[in-house]
């Protein structure tokens, strides 16, 4: 019997992963989560443990998917299945729009209704979300989770880690730097430094 995509990660964000692995016509048979009174997430059973990944791996399991919107532990568990000796697959829902000439690093999602433009990068373990739109040129970096809505203009750089919250809005060329959080709703008008917050519109660094 062949064997399916092991994802790590049994909550709401996992359930939108697990949805578009389907709609790409993957097969999804076990999610990793924390004990709980739940047994199935969007009908795929919950193995209770980091430890299952292991496990799954030495049974011959080789195709995961991590499924955490936290940026930081999305990374580290996404470190740890490589090491494990796992392939970090892409979930990119068929209802996206993604340009043939953009650069998609290991472990991406792209969720239902985005848009990526022309020479675009997106970097491994990263996040387009639902009806997002990221334009030609832009550089985004690994573990970032652009959110729902957001709409980011061509030429903007995005560092690794780093949060847009949910329509978030960049003007064109922007710089923002790495583990940065931009809050819902902000309008982005110029560069933002490493580790900062922003919020409002034009966003403005929360001191």
């Amino acid at each position: 019997m062949e064997k399916g995509i092991v994802v790590v990660g049994a909550g709401g964000h996992a359930k939108v992963c697990i949805e578009s692995l389907r709609a790409m016509g993957k097969q999804v048979d076990y999610c990793i989560g924390e004990a709980s009174d739940c047994e199935l997430c969007v009908g795929v059973p919950i193995l209770a443990g980091d430890e299952n990944l292991k496990r799954l791996r030495d049974e011959g399991y080789e195709m995961a998917f991590i499924a955490i919107g936290s940026n930081r532990l999305r990374g580290r568990l996404g470190g740890l299945a490589m090491d494990m000796g796992y392939q970090l697959t892409n979930a990119i829902h068929p209802s996206a729009v993604v340009s043939p000439s953009v650069r998609l690093g290991a472990g991406v999602a792209v969720m239902a209704g985005a848009v990526i433009n022309a020479e675009a990068s997106i970097g491994a373990l990263s996040i387009v979300n639902t009806g997002a739109t990221v334009d030609h040129d832009c550089a985004i970096g690994e573990g970032v989770h652009i959110a729902p809505q957001c709409g980011l203009a061509g030429n903007v750089k995005v560092g690794d880690l780093s949060f847009l919250g949910v329509g978030t809005r960049v003007i064109p060329g922007i710089h923002i730097g790495t583990n940065v959080t931009v809050g819902a709703g902000a309008v982005v008008i110029s560069d933002i430094d490493h580790g900062r917050t922003v919020v409002g519109v034009p966003a403005r660094l929360i001191k």
